[in-house]
């Protein structure tokens, strides 16, 4: 029976974003006026389609960004395999995401930005779309949303389902657990990316009998080589053929200072190094670039199309979508995103499914359950390093082919243990829990 604090919470916050409905949408006009939003395209976060509604059943996948949006796709083309009769619609939130993912999605899928989370803009896209079945990824939970399917009689999925561990603390507090249980209450199937993830659902009261475990979906790399660097690959591969190569992976503002660092003590030993530096975003890419120029340092730049020259040892690249493409093109990988204190980590599947010898920091949050899970598998497949211990890691791949051809292969290894018939699991929970029940 429906918690009726919870329905009182949920009036509340419901009462609550209409009332700044207002705010949101001047300042969504103002994020577009700074390039933050989609120039032609930002009235689709207000729930103004661009596009047809097709006849027949719909089902509508939602990821905020890049890399869960990613992680959608492989289940998005299972579903379409088995079930030709439905339709997909995609939405993500950020513009980075929808640059990338408009390119990687079967031809049939229609893209659209999420609408806000207003009663009026949440109301509006159920109205329009009618989705038979939602589809959120990760940690997606919005009242709206959540409140405004279930209401309309559309079946909630939450696929790897996660909550970082503040977020779990605040959904757990007495005042707001009212609500997150209500929520939960909707859902017909629940897939938590971890046992660990799914004990807390658990613990936030969702229904056990919704709750099933069928492997992390960012374990499934899709290496689909983009046209840029299928264009370059073969040229760029000629230019680091003959040189001691490393990259490092998904940094934050600060970590540049790390792996600089390491740089310029590992030239030291190896003049013919070069360090490849792809920043989570672009712009830092280039600031880094601009201060190493500044200093003296030469560097190519990905976005002015610069080659590597002899006197060049760091390549910045500053592009989104080609990370699992320079993957390919490293021995070593080193993820970031965890050398800071606070850091969360990022997925270190995706370069081990790439063959890399992988290292990354221990600051890597919900993250540290895909790394023991590799070294249970092998434990040469993910190597954890501090900042101080750093160049003497990098600096043992360099020295020993043995030991760098013994962690590419046990990465490998774990990814093929981790990733093998995920997809398959997801599909079988589908339709035994969703398509079976909801013809």
């Amino acid at each position: 029976m429906e918690s009726k604090s919870g329905k009182t919470l949920y009036k509340f916050y419901r009462a609550i974003t209409y009332g700044i409905s207002p705010l949101v949408r001047l300042h969504l006009r103002w994020r577009k006026f700074l390039g933050r939003e989609h120039p032609v395209r930002w009235e689709e976060r207000l729930g103004r389609p661009s596009a047809p509604r097709p006849t027949g059943r719909l089902i509508w996948f939602h990821a905020v960004s890049l890399g869960e949006g990613l992680a959608a796709i492989p289940v998005i083309r299972c579903c379409l395999e088995r079930r030709p009769d439905v339709n997909v619609l995609m939405t993500t939130t950020t513009t980075s995401a929808f640059e990338v993912i408009k390119n990687k999605l079967p031809k049939n899928v229609i893209y659209q930005f999420a609408p806000l989370d207003m009663p009026s803009t949440m109301d509006a896209f159920l109205r329009y779309w009618r989705p038979n079945i939602v589809m959120l990824m990760e940690s997606e939970l919005w009242p709206n949303l959540i409140m405004g399917a279930a209401r309309n009689g559309i079946v909630l999925v939450l696929l790897n389902g996660r909550m970082s561990t503040k977020s779990f603390r605040n959904w757990s507090h007495p005042v707001i657990l009212p609500l997150i249980k209500l929520m939960l209450s909707k859902f017909s199937l629940i897939l938590p990316l971890s046992t660990i993830q799914g004990i807390q659902f658990q613990l936030l009261q969702a229904p056990p009998y919704i709750i099933n475990y069928s492997g992390d979906l960012k374990c499934v790399a899709d290496f689909d080589i983009s046209k840029g660097v299928k264009k370059n690959s073969e040229e760029f591969q000629m230019q680091i053929s003959h040189r001691k190569v490393w990259m490092a992976s998904s940094i934050h503002k600060g970590e540049e200072e790390v792996f600089i660092r390491a740089h310029n003590i590992l030239k030291e030993k190896h003049a013919d190094i070069v360090t490849i530096i792809v920043p989570r975003k672009p712009q830092h890419g280039q600031d880094i670039a601009l201060k190493l120029q500044e200093e003296g340092t030469s560097v190519a730049l990905r976005s002015r199309g610069d080659n590597l020259t002899p006197e060049s040892s760091i390549y910045v690249v500053d592009s989104l979508g080609e990370l699992r493409d320079f993957y390919k093109l490293t021995p070593i990988a080193v993820v970031g995103g965890s050398f800071l204190v606070g850091s969360k980590g990022h997925n270190i599947l995706e370069a081990a499914a790439a063959g890399c010898a992988v290292l990354t920091g221990h600051h890597v949050g919900h993250f540290s359950a895909m790394v023991a899970e590799m070294q249970r598998v092998n434990s040469l497949s993910v190597l954890q390093v501090s900042s101080e211990k750093l160049v003497e890691a990098v600096n043992e791949l360099f020295d020993n082919a043995k030991i760098l051809e013994a962690r590419r292969v046990a990465s490998r290894q774990a990814h093929h243990a981790l990733s093998s018939g995920i997809v398959e699991n997801i599909w079988k929970m589908l339709h035994f829990h969703v398509f079976v029940k909801y013809q």
